[in-house]
């Protein structure tokens, strides 16, 4: 079994080497392409001095030059090609020629694997682990420091890189698994070649290269593989609306408009509001998208063509590549939504069972609700994503718990949030999480009140959609001091030698950690195997007196989930919830054990939740 791991590997290394480049060629991307895909196009970005200069040609059965494109700068040529339904997998030759100089560039076609285009992406059935990459486990110190790349290793800073890497994530996947988890959604591993704050990944300097302060494009596939073998998917961080200012194009661009603005800094408004707003300016529409995210990350123009095809081709690129099972897209909204319709129709056709999160982040679910696959908008506007991230509900849920008893108040505010459900065109499918990456710890949002943890534990676990949880979650990870994202983004417990704490272990954990880690393993190991909290529908009652009860349901099975928000303990009358207990006698408590009766009011501790799976 093992000689048969290392051969994989080393097929899988194989697969994503970099071809050689002709001394005349400094870019040729996308690296290879591959044979059978549905759509029979690919478009070449070829980057050497004059380049422009230069007559492509090639002789390849059953692949042909449709056309050569120059631009506005001469070092580069966009070359589209189209590849046959029965063309062969094999080395292209293309032959370059200028008057008496000629020289020739190979470029590979591969074989896809085998039911590439049936793969199946994260869904409903599925938790997702977020982690940031370099504050998670450093499982190769030798990397901390990579010749060449300034930002170098400094744990003392709060924005340095502390060299957390993508063997510490391999390291980790028995522990994740362990937890209950399905997937993996790393932050960004592409190279970041920036001066400072490189470490979180979004200021990608090269996109077909993995950075080598992480590891490199061969380890992420090893990443991939082995998370595969413990059940557990692998979704990219894909970043569409900007690039690092360090990228290589940015001191050579393929045309004025590759970079919004001429390539000149101009931020945007921050206004997502105007994609859908009937009144909205038209100056207002045109900064939003156009406008930079920050100064260090230039806004790309995917109204240019080529920059398109740039795009979604490396996005494929990866997928077959690393074999994913999904993609979250950062500052989703923030993109062209012309280019967004056509870049996740592309990816769904060609993946149909894909899936896609995008980071839409506003608390207003018309607003989240218009980026979702089959959402009827007024404008006409079609989405093929189909799992938007629920902002509003983790605001409700945040704000319901911190807040006393109330009309609109408490958990009415997250019956309020779900009540809304009928603005998507799926709310089953909707990304839920208590807190991520870009936010104060949920720990720390809920002023470290461990009843009010352990509450919005259990509704991300049983709650539609796909719930996600933020590495050290399950340890009572927290920010107490600031809500800066260094902080919020701190060290895993155990990830480096010198750690007392260590989560993998228990060892020197607080007994409120070890209570927690417990309940995150009970509560995720629980729903990986409960149908119900799968594809079971969603029944809800209105709260009372502090009390939010809903069912999660299928024919053959039903979850009962009671929240006592009530500072004082309640006892509720089930006959209230006749219409789904009718015909049953008695549950299991799955937290505790315990056989609960259900033919009699059942009393609830103060500020408590139970899970209670239903007997027929």
């Amino acid at each position: 079994m093992r000689k048969l791991l290392l051969l994989f590997i080393l097929i899988a290394t194989q697969s994503v080497a970099q071809q050689t480049l002709s001394p005349k060629i400094q870019h040729l991307e996308p690296a290879n392409w591959w044979v059978g895909m549905k759509e029979p196009f690919v478009q070449l970005l070829v980057h050497g001095e004059n380049i422009a200069d230069y007559s492509p040609s090639f002789k390849y059965k059953g692949v042909k030059l449709l056309a050569s494109h120059k631009t506005d700068n001469p070092n580069y040529l966009f070359l589209d090609l189209q590849i046959g339904l029965k063309t062969k997998a094999g080395i292209i030759n293309i032959h370059f020629n200028k008057d008496n100089d000629s020289f020739t560039q190979e470029f590979e076609l591969k074989e896809r694997k085998p039911q590439s285009a049936g793969r199946e992406g994260f869904n409903t059935s599925d938790a997702i682990y977020l982690i940031t990459p370099d504050r998670f486990v450093n499982g190769d110190p030798s990397n901390d420091t990579v010749e060449g790349y300034t930002d170098a290793l400094n744990r003392a800073e709060e924005y340095g890189r502390h060299g957390g890497d993508i063997q510490g994530m391999i390291n980790s996947l028995d522990y994740i698994a362990d937890l209950g988890f399905t997937a993996i959604w790393p932050m960004p591993l592409e190279e970041n070649e920036m001066d400072q704050w490189s470490y979180h990944g979004y200021a990608i300097t090269d996109f077909y290269q993995i950075d080598p302060r992480f590891g490199s494009n061969e380890l992420y596939v090893e990443l991939s593989q082995k998370a595969s073998q413990k059940g557990l998917k692998l979704i990219k961080d894909v970043v569409l609306n900007h690039c690092g200012s360090g990228h290589w194009w940015m001191s050579d661009m393929p045309s004025k408009d590759w970079i919004n603005y001429g390539g000149l800094y101009k931020n945007t408004n921050h206004r997502r509001e105007v994609v859908r707003d009937i009144h909205a300016a038209r100056a207002d529409k045109e900064l939003y998208t156009r406008g930079w995210f920050v100064e260090s990350m230039p806004d790309m123009n995917q109204q240019n063509p080529m920059m398109a095809n740039y795009l979604i081709q490396n996005c494929i690129w990866w997928i077959e590549t690393a074999d994913l099972g999904g993609f979250r897209v950062d500052t989703y909204p923030y993109s062209d939504a012309p280019f967004l319709s056509r870049w996740s129709k592309r990816i769904m056709t060609e993946y149909p069972n894909f899936n896609i999160t995008s980071e839409e982040w506003s608390t207003n679910p018309a607003i989240t609700s218009y980026w979702q696959l089959s959402k009827q908008n007024p404008d006409g506007y079609q989405s093929y994503v189909p799992t938007p991230m629920d902002f509003p509900l983790q605001e409700a849920l945040v704000k319901g718990l911190s807040e006393e008893l109330g009309w609109n108040t408490d958990l009415n505010r997250v019956y309020h949030s779900v009540s809304n459900d009928f603005l998507y065109a799926d709310a089953s499918k909707l990304l839920i999480f208590p807190d991520n990456h870009d936010m104060s710890r949920i720990y720390t949002q809920l002023k470290e009140n461990d009843k009010h943890y352990k509450m919005a534990m259990i509704m991300m676990a049983t709650m539609r959609g796909i719930p996600q949880i933020y590495y050290g979650t399950e340890v009572l990870m927290s920010n107490p001091n600031s809500d800066s994202h260094g902080e919020i983004r701190g060290e895993f417990p155990g990830g480096w030698s010198d750690h007392t704490a260590n989560a993998f272990t228990g060892q020197n954990l607080t007994e409120k950690q070890k209570e927690a880690h417990k309940l995150i393993k009970t509560l995720f190991n629980y729903r990986k195997n409960t149908p119900a909290l799968h594809y079971g529908k969603l029944m809800h009652f209105a709260p009372e007196n502090g009390v939010y009860v809903y069912f999660r349901y299928t024919d053959n099975q039903k979850v009962m989930v009671i929240f006592n928000k009530n500072p004082k303990a309640q006892t509720i009358d089930l006959s209230r919830f006749a219409e789904m207990l009718e015909g049953t006698s008695e549950g299991k408590d799955i937290l505790n054990g315990e056989t609960v009766d259900l033919k009699q009011n059942l009393t609830l501790d103060m500020e408590t939740a139970r899970v209670i799976e239903i007997e027929d």
